[in-house]
């Protein structure tokens, strides 16, 4: 089974390698893994994607709190979550094929962010099943290029527990 782990850590060098070489040093694979800051820059969010019964990620879990700079992990599986991802698809646009390509991305939402005489470039974001979809449709147009982000996610409604302020104080950390 697919599961979406958040990862709070400390902003510092090294932290996204010593957690990338968590996984690999047991084995686990990293579907997907996206890192960015929060409203704090000394702190960043990772969003991982990996798979695993729950036996697997519960140890994935408690690895990843022995580190010292992870702050909070939780498998947002667990929980209501909203989930998003882009992808930038360079596609041939020549001829009858511009005003095809025209309509999907109308359909889909998306949008074209470059334009040439024999390309566009689109931007999708939306569910992983939402942009798998407009793939499979600008496939017969000729996909000359695909760039993901990999899901990002974030748990809906209120956070229980401690603010992470009050995490990184008990931590030593400045927020």
């Amino acid at each position: 089974m697919q599961h979406i782990v958040s990862v709070l850590v400390e902003n510092k060098a090294g932290a996204l390698s010593r957690i990338s070489g968590l996984f690999s040093g047991r084995g686990f694979n990293i579907e997907s893994l996206s890192v960015g800051p929060t409203l704090d820059s000394d702190i960043s969010t990772m969003t991982i994607v990996t798979e695993g019964d729950d036996r697997i990620i519960e140890q994935i879990t408690k690895q990843l709190n022995k580190l010292v700079d992870v702050i909070k992990v939780v498998d947002l599986t667990e929980k209501e979550y909203v989930e998003r991802e882009t992808a930038l698809i360079k596609i041939n646009a020549r001829g009858e094929d511009r005003a095809e390509a025209l309509r999907i991305v109308d359909i889909f939402r998306a949008r074209v962010i470059d334009s040439t005489q024999n390309t566009y470039t689109i931007e999708m974001t939306g569910s992983v099943k939402k942009i798998q979809a407009i793939i499979n449709l600008l496939k017969p147009l000729g996909i000359k290029s695909l760039s993901r982000t990999g899901r990002i996610a974030i748990a809906r409604g209120d956070i229980r527990g401690a603010s992470v302020r009050e995490m990184t104080e008990r931590r030593g950390v400045s927020a």
